[in-house]
């Protein structure tokens, strides 16, 4: 709990425990504290409040037991048509179906000040074709009512520009907990969890940051970052916490990602810790210009990270990898997927039974990927399947396997000879407690050489500089 103190040192009461007048009167006049010379959270909030106007004020009543929509909607009005903050005490508020006007500043007490849905097949909040509007410090509670058909969200903005949804909680959702299409802004240090779709959709993005947040326990999706049409979107997916996600809906990975892109380019996703996703930490499905750096993704159901389909341009690198069927795929060069750089990740206890009856290689591999690739510099260990598989079928072009550490895989290295693949340098790679194989040529499913110590054979493959040790 976040503590106060005046000039002379002495403890103030918690927010919590006040009212906007007291709260201010006890903490305005102190010092405020700052972290390496920038504000924290609290200075932040206090700066919300200066000449903001209390609900109760307005005719508001904390934990009241009928419904205080009408009364919530004019206090919005009336502080935003006075250009200031409307501050919620402490309590429960039963609302449904706000609508938040441009310039709505609403500051509640984190984990007290409470929204209550109260159903009737709408939804609790929603903004539409408005800019600013900067909500913080509030828990808005589904309370698990239905939602209406024209929604997906229990909170739902639509070209919203400069939204700001930060501190707060947002729990049990009939649908998806936060619904932005085409807005701008940021969501940032809430916790959502509960969600019966996803925590975070977006479709359509203007330049959204999705930041430091913890989801956990949603039924079909983490956050998703989508687009109707491909086309850059350039979100930022940074710093979040991904605990336990569910596949409802079933399927073969539409459902039940950590972090999900779909359509949308220029998207970076960095330093996020997922565990417990019933399919991938990470799946980007044709996302051009992709970058999936620096996460930690643990006991995924399928694919730990994956970059399939129609994209042309993936950078992954950085990443840890503890549990999944397959670590990377970067996947279907027969539907336009290339251009990727691998690198740096680690990737360790794979398994070789998945969610669902094994389709093309199957699981237990290292890496995987097809076309105008690089893999470097890359530690796989306990891969039952391959360490690295390199094409498949006709479809390989321009690969590189490089200065990779495979330990204890059942083939260090499998490699396409179908008439009609591309070419591959598999060079200075330490292989080591391979079960079967170090570096073996394939046929599709069927093992088509000996060991390629050499390659004079496959006119296509370039192999050299290996060390294979027992």
């Amino acid at each position: 709990m976040s503590r106060f103190f005046s000039r002379s040192g002495t403890q103030v009461p918690s927010p919590a425990d006040l009212s906007r007048r007291t709260f201010l009167a006890g903490t305005l006049g102190g010092t405020a504290l700052c972290l390496s010379g920038t504000a924290s959270s609290a200075a932040i909030q206090i700066a919300d409040l200066r000449g903001s106007m209390d609900a109760g004020e307005l005719g508001l009543v904390p934990n009241a037991s009928d419904d205080q929509t009408a009364l919530f909607q004019n206090a919005i009005n009336r502080a935003v048509e006075k250009g200031r903050a409307l501050f919620l005490p402490a309590g429960n508020y039963p609302v449904a179906n706000l609508r938040f006007p441009s310039g709505t500043l609403i500051v509640g007490v984190p984990g007290r000040t409470r929204l209550i849905y109260q159903g009737g097949g709408g939804l609790l909040a929603t903004a539409e074709g408005v800019s600013n509007v900067s909500l913080s410090g509030l828990t808005f509670d589904g309370a698990n009512r239905s939602i209406g058909g024209h929604t997906e969200g229990l909170l739902h903005f639509v070209g919203v520009r400069e939204l700001s949804l930060t501190d707060s909680s947002i729990v049990g959702s009939a649908q998806s907990g936060v619904v932005a299409d085409r807005c701008s802004g940021r969501i940032s240090g809430c916790i959502i969890t509960g969600a019966a779709e996803a925590a975070i959709r977006s479709n359509e993005a203007t330049g959204l940051q999705i930041t430091d947040n913890v989801i956990t326990d949603c039924a079909n999706g983490g956050i998703w970052v989508h687009r109707w049409k491909q086309g850059e979107d350039g979100t930022l997916v940074s710093g979040n916490r991904i605990e336990r996600i569910g596949a409802k809906h079933g399927g073969t990975g539409q459902w039940g990602n950590g972090i999900n892109v779909f359509r949308a380019d220029g998207v970076v996703v960095s330093g996020n810790r997922i565990a417990d996703c019933a399919f991938s930490a990470i799946r980007s499905n044709t996302g051009s210009n992709v970058q999936i750096i620096g996460n930690s993704c643990l006991r995924s159901g399928e694919v730990a990270i994956y970059s399939e389909f129609a994209f042309q341009g993936a950078l992954i690198s950085n990443n840890l990898i503890d549990g999944g069927t397959t670590g990377i795929s970067i996947a279907n060069f027969m539907d336009g997927g290339r251009l990727a750089v691998c690198s740096g990740n680690l990737i360790r206890n794979l398994s070789a039974t998945g969610p669902y009856p094994p389709e093309v290689a199957g699981f237990g591999i290292g890496i995987a990927a097809e076309a105008d690739t690089t893999i470097t510099g890359n530690v796989i260990e306990g891969a039952p399947r391959f360490g690295l598989l390199l094409g498949w079928g006709p479809y390989m072009r321009n690969i590189v396997a490089s200065q990779n550490v495979l330990r204890s895989c059942g083939t260090g290295i499998a490699v396409t000879v179908v008439d009609g693949a591309g070419s591959a340098v598999i060079s200075n790679n330490v292989i080591q407690g391979s079960d079967k194989d170090a570096i073996v040529g394939y046929r599709w499913l069927d093992k088509a050489t000996r060991e390629l110590n050499n390659t004079q054979d496959w006119s296509h493959l370039a192999v050299m500089g290996n060390q294979i040790a027992a």
